[in-house]
């Protein structure tokens, strides 16, 4: 294989669990000994410390993975303003250029056999004037994870978010993140969303959880195993 394959982990919103389920990934990955490795493209909300900028998702997805990978690989974009990624690379007169994104991704998936890339908010937040996450990951050809919160008004940004990927990409699966507090009537939402998102759930994680690994169902070596050829023989 000529390089490691991305599972890209975006969310329905800003707040949802990503970090943690990505984080989850990784685990179970490092368990399966396969070489894996974390990517947060583009981080906004960085705290400034005497390395410079540094952001908790990347941090943790660096830990996760147990590797030693230079920070700027892991995170090629870091803003302090927690804003959307374009607004706060304007505020400071820089520019999110996707050529640099697949740079920094080329140098990690070069050396790892999976690479779990964690988005910025939702699906559809702006690179610039033009590009979204949308478009970047289609262009990539990753497949798509999408987490689900589950709070009110999940069910309606859930269905909408994966409509959404499933148009520009391959959505892998879906994960239901219990969020406090409680949500009414939960499993009637986690069962709806099972009926109506039309690829497999991933795991359920409930609330309060502090690694999303026992809770996933996720098989990184098939994941990297190459797919079937048109005619091949089951």
């Amino acid at each position: 294989m000529a390089g490691g394959r991305t599972l890209f982990v975006t969310g329905t919103d800003t707040g949802v669990g990503k970090t943690l389920i990505a984080c989850g990934l990784i685990r179970i990955a490092r368990q399966a000994r396969v070489k894996v490795c974390g990517f947060k493209p583009v981080a906004s909300g960085c705290e400034r410390g005497a390395d410079g900028l540094r952001n908790a998702d990347a941090l943790a997805l660096r830990t996760a993975a147990g590797t030693r990978e230079r920070y700027e690989d892991i995170n090629p974009y870091a803003f302090e303003a927690p804003l959307a990624p374009h607004i706060a690379a304007q505020k400071e007169g820089r520019r999110i250029r996707t050529s640099a994104l697949r740079e920094a991704h080329g140098r990690l998936a070069a050396r790892y056999g999976l690479v779990v890339a964690e988005g910025a908010g939702g699906w559809l937040v702006p690179l610039d004037e033009t590009w979204t996450f949308a478009e970047w990951v289609a262009d990539m050809d990753w497949p798509v994870l999408l987490v689900v919160g589950m709070r009110l008004g999940c069910l309606n940004h859930a269905l909408l978010s994966a409509e959404a990927i499933a148009r520009r990409a391959k959505l892998a699966g879906w994960v239901a993140n219990c969020l406090p507090p409680a949500q009414e009537c939960v499993q009637e939402n986690i069962e709806t969303l099972r009926h109506r998102i039309p690829a497999p759930c991933w795991g359920v994680v409930p609330a309060g959880a502090a690694d999303a690994a026992p809770h996933l169902q996720f098989d990184p070596e098939a994941f990297l195993r190459p797919p079937a050829a048109p005619g091949d023989a089951d």
